[in-house]
């Protein structure tokens, strides 16, 4: 799950970690307000969508005064923000963030990541901060300095001085930064978050030390033991059929291409996926009912599945482990029947009650496409599909 950078920031400010002055505002004269509330001086309108990239595309703006922020708002406000991160069609800016103008001296990277090589937190940084951190890695990998945390003793003091002394921190400022990474990794932990990221951290004229921008990514399989977080939700950021999978508990992401997946298991999903394109088909969505399934779950799925206009064809690849293939079946039938498909449907099921399950397929009356090899489905979809 994510959160907008204000939300962020309130989180990290909760812990410890110095951040600007600010305001969120839904319209220009809110945006006006504030920024007189703030000194009436130089701000920064900020536009709050859950996407990286803001600045390259307008969406971060200096105003000298008041009114500017009120122009700058109105700009911004209502319109579709164009990112790396959104895709073509972008994200509507519904809010704006005013900020104090500060004088910056540096700008650094902080960001706090799940290591799967080493199954553990690990503390990133860079003095390349105010960039995309995957052009650092590419371009300069010697300026990105990591820490690996010990669970049990967490962030150490040393960690955070031997970090600081890489980043070349002046040593008058290195227990504030010390102070900075130690509030963060108590944030990132306490709220159970798979990413927790400062970009840019800052170190002002004036020496201070402080989050210019913030992000929280937030572990979904943690969430039902913070209720606060999941009030923070926002979601006009988030894919209506996502939204809907996750009444569902149905594990749901939406891609660029036109054939529908259900599929039972995460692995099972990406190499469905993957056999989609090796055949030369673009797969619409990934799809994850989970193991045990019961039929009214899966006939939402495929409900799911065909409320993306785009989809040209739905691929269905299921193992019968602790799921029947017999709910299954009857589930794509009572769904099929009720949506009035009229697009190929491909199935290839194995495992527990498959005689059953292929025989409800079969005196179903509809026009389903077997197959008996995940090889054999994707070639069959991406077949029917191109002859639409």
């Amino acid at each position: 799950m994510n959160i907008h950078e204000y939300q962020a920031k309130e989180i990290l400010k909760g812990y410890g970690v110095p951040v600007p002055r600010g305001e969120v505002a839904a319209t220009p004269e809110e945006a006006k307000a504030a920024a007189i509330r703030l000194g009436g001086g130089t701000c920064v309108v900020k536009a709050q969508i859950h996407a990286g990239g803001r600045g390259k595309a307008g969406g971060v703006k200096l105003a000298r005064n008041p009114e500017e922020a009120e122009q700058k708002a109105r700009e911004m406000i209502g319109r579709h923000l164009v990112t790396h991160q959104t895709g073509p069609e972008g994200r509507q800016v519904r809010r704006v963030l005013i900020e104090q103008g500060l004088n910056i001296d540096r700008e650094l990277y902080l960001a706090l990541v799940l290591d799967r090589a080493e199954s553990r937190v690990s503390m990133i940084c860079s003095s390349e901060g105010g960039v995309e951190i995957e052009e650092v890695a590419e371009k300069h990998p010697e300026k990105i300095l990591k820490e690996t945390i010990d669970p049990v003793i967490g962030l150490a003091g040393f960690q955070c001085r031997r970090l600081a002394y890489g980043l070349n921190v002046p040593g008058e400022l290195v227990g504030k930064m010390t102070a900075v990474m130690q509030a963060l990794y108590r944030a990132f932990d306490d709220a159970d978050c798979s990413i927790a990221e400062i970009n840019p951290l800052i170190i002002t004229k004036e020496g201070q030390v402080m989050a210019l921008d913030a992000k929280m990514n937030f572990d979904s399989n943690a969430l039902y033991r913070h209720k606060d977080i999941v009030a923070l939700r926002d979601l006009n950021e988030e894919d209506p059929r996502e939204i809907e999978a996750s009444k569902f508990e149905l594990s749901y992401i939406s891609l660029d291409g036109n054939i529908a997946c259900m599929v039972n298991g995460a692995g099972l999903a990406m190499a469905t996926m993957d056999i989609i394109k090796l055949c030369g088909g673009e797969p619409a969505n990934f799809l994850d009912v989970g193991g045990g399934a019961s039929k009214e779950k899966v006939a939402q799925a495929f409900k799911i599945l065909l409320a993306d206009p785009r989809v040209r064809g739905v691929l269905i690849n299921i193992f019968g482990g602790i799921m029947r293939c017999d709910v299954l079946a009857q589930g794509i039938v009572d769904a099929a029947h009720e949506m009035n498909i009229q697009v190929p449907l491909v199935v290839r099921m194995e495992g527990t009650n498959v005689a059953q399950g292929k025989k409800i397929l079969a005196d179903s009356g509809m026009a389903i496409i077997p197959a008996e090899t995940m090889a054999e489905a994707a070639e069959k979809i991406v077949a029917a599909v191109e002859k639409r």
